[in-house]
């Protein structure tokens, strides 16, 4: 059952404690709801591999979290879901810049799949593709106040 979506800066907020190098990196949660989700991440030199462009890893980590912020904003921000599998498709190099990730959830479940197109801020070409799959983890039950 899907619940309201926290902001957008609240699931920043809890993917940046749940993946510290997101938050290293400046990602930035720009839209999350409704099983989808915008992720921006800034221009950085360490990032960049060889020839200017923006690196595989930084991309796939980039894609993982857009997913998760996903979820987060269909999940009221409480959710424990585990990567199972992400396949990426670059398709042409980024323009010099910041980097969006849009993802979408396509099936719910025991297992989830999504996918995520990426490209370079204010640009309408996908530079890269990818294919998600996650093991759905139901979260722990918090912990009882006092």
């Amino acid at each position: 059952m899907d619940v309201d979506p926290p902001a957008p800066a609240e699931i920043q907020a809890i993917v940046h404690a749940g993946v510290p190098l997101a938050a290293a990196w400046g990602i930035e949660v720009v839209a999350a709801a409704g099983g989808t989700a915008t992720c921006r991440l800034p221009w950085q030199e360490a990032l960049l591999r060889p020839g200017g462009t923006v690196s595989g890893p930084a991309l796939m980590g980039l894609a993982d979290v857009a997913m998760w912020a996903a979820l987060l904003g269909v999940t009221g921000g409480r959710d424990e879901s585990l990567t199972t599998s992400l396949t990426i498709h670059f398709l042409r190099r980024l323009s010099p810049g910041a980097v969006l990730a849009q993802a979408r959830l396509l099936k719910r479940g025991r297992l989830i799949y999504g996918e995520v197109l990426i490209r370079s801020e204010g640009q309408e070409e996908i530079a890269a593709h990818v294919t998600t799959s996650w093991a759905a983890v139901t979260p722990r039950a918090a912990p009882p106040t006092r």
